[in-house]
């Protein structure tokens, strides 16, 4: 078995950017920058044989190249945050995609979960803070602006995810080329 998703990667300016967002904002645990990117789809622990039909699938995919752009943060978790987020500009191109991606896994027998796409990158994930820290992040997130991009999204990337007691870390198991718009 082997626990994958497909994505995008970040080019270094909008992971620069971020990184200097997740230096100000008050973010009890912070992603490792390295590992900063936009799931599309989460395909969960596979079975190598349904991790090479949806490999085979993102080969044979021709989508054009698309620009994206990041705006604006928020949190995960209601009353309870636990996890802060760089949002996505609206993008018909990068909906359009991820069901394109969704398929692909559904077909090749991955259990895919039913909730609605929110494209963002994961700031941070972290144990819910006490009433005032809460307070505090949602004040930052709430009132620091941010926009990054936009970009020429030129490729999808299947990652391998590692979980450990320091966190997620990711390994680059294929890199898919966009057709050029």
């Amino acid at each position: 078995m082997i626990r994958a998703f497909l994505g995008i990667d970040l080019p270094p300016a909008v992971r620069g950017a971020l990184e200097v967002q997740q230096f100000l904002l008050p973010l009890p645990r912070k992603v490792d920058p390295a590992d900063l990117h936009l799931t599309l789809v989460f395909l969960g622990d596979c079975p190598e044989p349904l991790l090479e039909a949806v490999h085979e699938g993102c080969e044979a995919l021709k989508e054009p190249s698309f620009s994206l752009s990041l705006q604006g943060f928020g949190l995960f978790g209601k009353d309870k945050p636990h996890c802060a987020w760089a949002g996505v500009s609206p993008s018909r191109e990068l909906v359009h995609l991820q069901a394109k991606l969704e398929t692909i896994a559904r077909q090749a027998g991955c259990k895919i979960d039913a909730r609605k796409f929110t494209p963002h990158v994961t700031l941070g994930r972290f144990q819910p803070p006490s009433p005032v820290d809460a307070m505090r992040l949602e004040r930052a997130v709430a009132t620091t602006p941010f926009g990054a991009g936009p970009w020429e999204v030129a490729e999808l990337t299947l990652w391998q995810s590692h979980l450990s007691p320091k966190g997620t870390h990711y390994r680059v198991l294929a890199r898919y080329p966009l057709t050029q718009a």
